[in-house]
């Protein structure tokens, strides 16, 4: 599976990253909205893994621009710290978003196996 981490933290981008890798999967790594939107659209990955507060862009704002086709291709999972940031996707105007992750993780783990979970593409 290719997976697209964006996360302005970078403890968290490598711990993902090492996690994805070690389970065999295709890692690309952005820290920030806009470089994100970019490598979705240009490498179509099967998943993504998206910081909803950023500095740019956020998670919302970078998924809002994404098309339905595209959207319809990728899984999605936002991640927060803010449980309140859950509430932004679930509205019927806000982004929609496949699986909502809490941070900190207490297992990063148990991130990659809750998305190969949900995601039928082989690694």
């Amino acid at each position: 599976m290719k997976v697209l981490i964006i996360d302005d933290e970078a403890l968290v981008r490598r711990s993902l990253e090492k996690a994805f890798r070690l389970k065999g999967h295709e890692v690309i790594l952005a820290e920030d909205g806009e470089k994100g939107l970019a490598l979705w659209l240009q490498l179509r990955p099967n998943a993504v893994l998206i910081d909803v507060l950023m500095p740019g862009l956020t998670g919302p704002q970078v998924i809002s621009q994404i098309s339905a086709e595209v959207r319809s291709q990728c899984f999605v999972a936002a991640m927060s710290a803010f449980s309140g940031s859950q509430s932004e996707f679930e509205s019927s105007e806000g982004p929609r978003v496949d699986l909502f992750i809490s941070k900190p993780f207490d297992d990063v783990f148990s991130v990659v196996e809750r998305m190969e979970k949900n995601i039928k593409v082989e690694a």
